[in-house]
């Protein structure tokens, strides 16, 4: 069996997106040159059945997508699949739309920018745009986040207009997905769920910074999924 660690990057790489190249350095980084990164185009994802081989999907920033429902789909196969999660900017807004749909059951749950008239505007513009904005962020207490950071707080970059509706805010909270960061103005900024090895989405971007304790732990997830189904396979 492959050896390496294979992470898909869910999105429409852009040598001109900044995150999408600081994606591929941070993971060498975290895992010393041992990752081997796939990218998959949205609108490549089809039923999944490709993506829940991989050890780990991580669905990087750039809105819109080429497909949304191929994004739901991989965040889909990443959380019923248990598969190490990473989302990061619109990986966050989407990971959010997933859950509320197939989770909650909403399925009207969309985002303003591509669905401006949406009945369930559960994604919509930021009041005040964060773009190249670096601010604090304050982690929940046994949180993954706070775990891998190993620290209540850190000072992460934004490059995003559009976060989640405080309007629907409690109908996320009370469940598997708890809110794991917070701003200075309580607005969430990461979710994770309860429960599965490794799901996290962050509206801010860990990638920006090479050597970033969440792509750590998110890489060692990945190890421990790739290690678990070598030896079910030996």
């Amino acid at each position: 069996m492959h050896s390496a660690i294979r992470i898909g990057l869910i999105g429409e790489f852009n040598e001109q997106n900044k995150a999408h190249r600081a994606i591929e350095t941070a993971l060498a980084v975290a895992s010393d040159g041992k990752v081997e990164t796939k990218w998959v185009s949205t609108d490549s994802a089809g039923d999944g059945k490709e993506l829940a081989e991989l050890d780990g999907l991580w669905c990087v920033p750039g809105m819109p997508y080429r497909s949304a429902d191929g994004a739901l789909t991989a965040i889909r196969i990443a959380r019923s699949h248990r598969i190490p999660f990473l989302g990061t900017s619109a990986g966050f807004q989407y990971a959010l739309i997933e859950y509320a749909r197939n989770v909650l059951g909403f399925v009207e749950a969309d985002h303003q920018k591509s669905s401006p008239s949406a009945s369930m505007p559960l994604i919509s513009q930021l009041g005040c745009a964060l773009l190249g904005v670096k601010a604090r962020v304050r982690f929940t207490d046994g949180s993954l986040i706070r775990k891998a950071y190993r620290a209540p707080e850190s000072i992460e970059e934004y490059h995003c207009s559009f976060g989640l509706n405080n309007r629907y805010r409690r109908l996320i909270e009370g469940g598997a997905m708890i809110v794991a960061a917070v701003d200075d103005q309580h607005e969430v900024r990461a979710v994770e769920l309860d429960g599965h090895p490794f799901f996290v989405a962050t509206l801010f971007q860990p990638e920006m910074q090479a050597a970033n304790p969440l792509v750590h732990g998110f890489v060692h997830a990945c190890e421990r999924r790739r290690q678990s189904l070598m030896r079910a396979a030996s």
